[in-house]
């Protein structure tokens, strides 16, 4: 790849323009950034998959639910309710042991997931449909909110709820999805 690209610096000085350049982004405060990850929608019902990559120098540790915030393109907040399993989104209910919280502990360059479920569906057609571009993530209690803009929209159409799974352990390997997309920064964590 970097034989096909050798000589595209020449054209962007051309065009008055710098070449961009594949220099790492910096660590967030806290060590760790948000990644977005896989998704799938059918019938209505939509997962998508939230990463966090500890890119820090030591041991990150997580347990539970992140707090999640969903805003609009504005970055206004979205009236959703979000809530662990989920949350009324789907008719099955109960608890799944094997989706039960549990102790992650992510070395540097891990990652763990948590994944996000709502179902697009609008139940009043005079009423407003919600649709969510960022996502503010605090992963644990006291750690700096994040924020991540997404490529794909959280499409809620009116239901205004959203399920949350707890984070969950890296893949063999740890090291993220393929398709993830780094793109979150820390932010203070006055909501």
């Amino acid at each position: 790849m970097a034989g096909v690209l050798s000589g595209c610096g020449a054209a962007f000085e051309a065009l008055g323009e710098s070449y961009p350049s594949a220099e790492p982004v910096p660590c967030p405060e806290g060590g760790v950034r948000l990644m977005e990850g896989d998704g799938n929608a059918a019938m209505g019902i939509r997962v998508a998959d939230v990463q966090i990559l500890n890119c820090g120098a030591g041991v990150y540790e997580l347990e539970g639910y992140p707090e999640v915030r969903l805003l609009d393109r504005e970055r206004r907040p979205v009236e959703v309710s979000v809530a662990p399993g989920n949350n009324g989104v789907t008719a099955t209910g109960g608890d799944d042991p094997a989706t039960a919280p549990r102790k992650v502990v992510l070395r540097p360059g891990q990652a763990a997931s948590t994944g996000l479920l709502w179902r697009n569906l609008v139940t009043d057609g005079a009423g407003a449909t919600a649709e969510g571009w960022v996502l503010e993530v605090v992963p644990k209690p006291g750690a700096p909110r994040l924020t991540l803009e997404l490529e794909h929209a959280v499409d809620l159409g009116n239901t205004g709820r959203m399920g949350l799974s707890p984070w969950r352990s890296p893949a063999s390997g740890g090291s993220g999805s393929p398709g993830a997309r780094e793109t979150s920064t820390a932010t203070d964590n006055g909501g």
